[in-house]
């Protein structure tokens, strides 16, 4: 809605738009210490964010993981070693180089942040240069009582909607259960394997037990969804030549049917899988609340108990 935008770019006000024309925010990439890390960033003012206005003498901190640097198969090589081309902002072989927000600036032969500086270079703990892109399935259904009526919000009568949350284990922050996308990989198999993954501890079931998820989760994946978002992610973990992209996917049980007979297991990347009631209350990892607010409005479901807090804090 036009209101979303409106306060999404009133209270973050930044120089890109995503594929929605809602401006998003930067301000998770400017934190320190880098995750994982004892790096501290340089320190960027508000006014020099943006790559258009002069700065003369910034200076980056330079900083790559060991786990990237180590070469695992998920990671670019360095961008100077023997061998490596990549083409950025096109399909590259299997990797997906372009960018979900258009073209970025490749500068020296790295690819610039659309959203701007960042305090930090190279890849920190992210594998590619560039985008690194990933996907957030949001799979939610009504609150429901013991008769299986759907339950109302005392104060604004609109009916409570829950979605599945996972405990990062890096961080502790409640998220999506998303994950990266896998070179050659659709979008639409990525949220699924992802939610499989990390809420369904799919890679420690048996081949029988699998396949029993993969029917009744086959039913959920492949009905009418909404796509929440596309673009751009405000992440710890980006610096001035890596960056988080994502496209966030709402899967709808809107009998309850689907996903009640699902055993939800922590797995992966997850230290505690749950069904989460949704409200502006929620402080989830970081854009995971804006994509949670735009599924609430999606829905009409409650969010906020104060009427004029249309916008998200």
């Amino acid at each position: 809605s036009n209101l979303s935008s409106n306060c999404w770019s009133r209270l973050h006000p930044v120089n890109m738009f995503n594929s929605y024309n809602v401006k998003f925010h930067h301000s998770k990439a400017l934190t320190s210490p880098y995750p994982g890390s004892h790096i501290e960033r340089s320190q960027v003012p508000e006014d020099k964010l943006g790559w258009l206005t002069e700065w003369k003498d910034y200076n980056p901190v330079e900083y790559t993981a060991k786990s990237v640097l180590a070469g695992p198969s998920w990671a670019d090589p360095q961008i100077n070693d023997e061998g490596f081309s990549p083409k950025f902002n096109e399909r590259d072989g299997e990797v997906e180089r372009k960018s979900l927000n258009g073209l970025y600036v490749v500068e020296n032969g790295r690819p610039r942040n659309p959203a701007g500086r960042t305090g930090l270079t190279g890849r920190g703990l992210l594998g590619r240069w560039g985008p690194n892109h990933a996907a957030d399935p949001i799979v939610t259904r009504w609150k429901r009582d013991g008769s299986g009526n759907k339950v109302a919000h005392p104060v604004t009568g609109k009916n409570i909607l829950q979605f599945v949350a996972i405990k990062r284990r890096d961080c502790g922050e409640w998220a999506i259960p998303g994950g990266m996308v896998d070179p050659g990989e659709k979008i639409t198999a990525t949220l699924k394997r992802e939610f499989e993954e990390e809420a369904l501890n799919s890679l420690q079931k048996s081949p029988e037990e699998k396949a029993k998820l993969e029917k009744q989760l086959h039913k959920l994946f492949s009905q009418e969804h909404f796509v929440v978002y596309r673009g751009y992610v405000d992440d710890p973990r980006n610096t001035d030549n890596a960056w988080m992209e994502t496209e966030a996917v709402n899967y709808h049980d809107e009998t309850g049917e689907t996903m009640d007979n699902l055993p939800l297991e922590a797995g992966d990347d997850a230290g505690m899988v749950k069904w989460v009631d949704i409200s502006e209350k929620l402080e989830l990892y970081a854009s995971h609340s804006y994509f949670i607010k735009l599924v609430t409005e999606k829905r009409g479901a409650h969010w906020s108990e104060d009427p004029g807090s249309e916008c998200l804090e």
